[in-house]
């Protein structure tokens, strides 16, 4: 299973997420809903760092895969926090998706 895990601050503003496991859905590399929540993963970091002009500290385990870490840095202007949340909770709302679809495979929780 996938457990992706939202971490908000006092105001409730996303400031990290961290995505564990594997789905199981089906064979490796044949595994849509693992392929899902890695894009949507992966393309929110890469677009923070396009659009917002922020790059993330990113924590990932390139030899098992499975596990992504991801955590906004301080002190960002209001612009690039703006379009970072945006793009955080984009995420979020697609992985609820996801997990409303497969339910047996994604979990999402916001701590």
């Amino acid at each position: 299973m996938i457990i992706a895990k939202f971490i908000e601050n006092s105001k409730g503003l996303i400031y990290s997420f961290e995505i564990t496991g594997h789905a199981g859905y089906a064979e490796a590399g044949e595994d849509i809903v693992c392929a899902a929540v890695s894009v949507l993963a992966i393309e929110t970091v890469n677009s923070i760092d396009k659009m917002a002009d922020h790059q993330m500290f990113v924590e990932e385990a390139d030899n098992d895969g499975g596990y992504l870490f991801a955590q906004i840095k301080p002190n960002l202007s209001e612009n690039q926090a703006q379009v970072t949340q945006i793009l955080l909770k984009h995420l979020y709302l697609s992985l609820q998706d996801v997990a409303t679809t497969y339910p047996d495979y994604v979990t999402i929780e916001t701590i």
